[in-house]
């Protein structure tokens, strides 16, 4: 039997391509996303976001960093802000206040990654979440230095975690679902099981297993072929698409995120 909620995106054929023909023509009518992450030994994800940020359309894209990063940053990047850092070399408690005036500025905010792991710069994130109330896109190693927050994180409206497989499997654990992920798991029971946990918490969620990438929010599901694109996720590419689109979409984040894989 054919599950209601579960929708099917083919290579040649897009769920929602009237997402696609609302893009605003205006880039001033796009929307602003703000980008946070990089630490002292890695901001690669962060350049390749704010790149892809901008040809994927978003009407202006802006950076904050660590202020060790400095030197380090390429001229391309034209738009930064630089927050104070720790001594590792990612941001400290001290960058809150350029946090939440990116927040201000922003129409969603994009955490990318490369944080390194800090327990100042984890609490500096759980801070400024915790009083963010726009749209937010969570992916790679952001996740994982805020997982003693996922209870927060799955209750927050307006949240997308575009996460890999071991890092749903670690979100359920630690906030108790009743609901076992295994990597031999079929498609269908993961489809499933996203169904349940996106009725039960406001979060959306994208993840990848047995080459799909499957999104789910509101206790509906899409999936979309991915064998030859995993790369995509894990350089960041595919939640700086898919926050772009929600900058056009604030209300549709199944539909925006879908929408955005389809290329």
């Amino acid at each position: 039997m054919e599950h209601p909620y579960w929708h099917k995106q083919t290579t040649d054929k897009p769920l929602y391509p009237d997402i696609e023909w609302s893009k605003p023509e205006q880039r001033s009518s796009r929307g602003r996303l703000g980008i946070i992450g990089g630490n002292k030994l890695g901001f690669i994800g962060i350049a390749e976001s704010y790149t892809t940020a901008l040809k994927t359309g978003a009407g202006e894209v802006r950076v904050l960093l660590p202020d060790t990063l400095k030197k380090a940053i390429p001229a391309t990047i034209t738009d930064v802000i630089y927050g104070e850092s720790n001594q590792s070399g990612g941001l400290a408690r001290g960058a809150l206040t350029e946090m939440k005036a990116l927040g201000s500025w922003a129409s969603g905010i994009l955490m990318i990654g490369d944080t390194g792991n800090n327990s100042e710069t984890a609490i500096l994130y759980e801070d400024f979440i915790r009083d963010y109330r726009g749209p937010l896109t969570i992916t790679r190693d952001a996740i994982d230095l805020i997982k003693n927050s996922n209870q927060m994180l799955i209750e927050r409206p307006d949240t997308l975690l575009i996460t890999s497989f071991a890092q749903l499997q670690k979100l359920f654990q630690s906030v108790y679902y009743p609901k076992v992920l295994t990597f031999s798991m079929q498609l269908t029971n993961l489809v499933e099981a996203l169904h349940k946990f996106t009725i039960t918490y406001p979060v959306s969620i994208a993840v990848m297993h047995l080459d799909i990438l499957l999104v789910a929010s509101s206790g509906e599901v899409t999936s979309t072929p991915w064998a030859s694109r995993s790369m995509e996720i894990w350089r960041g590419i595919t939640a700086t698409k898919a926050a772009v689109y929600w900058l056009w979409t604030p209300l549709k984040p199944l539909e925006s995120t879908t929408a955005s894989l389809f290329y």
